[in-house]
């Protein structure tokens, strides 16, 4: 899977967030790094879909980003913040993501304990998302953005806030999906 983009400009109003930004981005694990404000989570949110550029040509896969619903189907995405009702377990939370995205009942079921497994939350899906710490609340959200199995995996400041150890888990987590799924990473 390939992210190519040409000339992408973002605006909100008269002012220019993102300027003519060009980059290919092949199979792999990448980061951005910027100072505050200089458009990653923009960009990031274009590539997930949930904003729309203003100018120039965004393609993931050979599929134009304006094809929302099919970008949609082989993307994760993990937003800087995120919220899930406090009160559901970790297991129906995800298994509500999952009937959302229209995964079918048997392949949900199975995907649902793989993600558990693979994020180490297993012995957690019966706990309150609110009962959840900060490094487990961020592995479930690496969960959820791997339901639907894309191929790209989006994540925005997916160790921020958390401590040293857990942000070494976090990223080990992620470069494991790169080198066994073959997932590219967008960090």
């Amino acid at each position: 899977m390939e992210i190519s983009i040409e000339h992408l400009n973002k605006n909100y109003g008269k002012q220019n967030v993102l300027k003519d930004i060009s980059l290919h981005i092949p199979i792999g694990m990448y980061g951005m790094l910027g100072e505050n404000g200089a458009g990653k989570t923009t960009l990031m949110r274009i590539l997930a879909t949930l904003s729309e550029p203003t100018t120039g040509m965004v393609e993931i896969n050979g599929i134009d980003i304006k094809r929302k619903k099919e970008i949609r189907k082989i993307i994760g995405y993990l937003p800087q913040e995120f919220s899930i009702y406090p009160n559901m377990t970790v297991y129906s939370a995800l298994d509500y993501l999952g009937i959302l995205t229209e995964l079918p009942n048997n392949i949900r079921k199975r995907r649902i304990n793989e993600l558990l497994k693979q994020v180490n939350l297993e012995h957690e899906k019966n706990k309150r998302f609110k009962n959840l710490s900060g490094g487990m609340k961020r592995r479930f959200g690496i969960a959820q953005a791997l339901l639907n199995d894309p191929k790209i995996l989006i994540s925005d400041e997916s160790t921020s806030a958390l401590d040293p150890k857990t942000t070494k888990q976090i990223l080990a987590l992620l470069q494991d999906l790169n080198q066994k799924l073959g997932l590219t990473v967008v960090l």
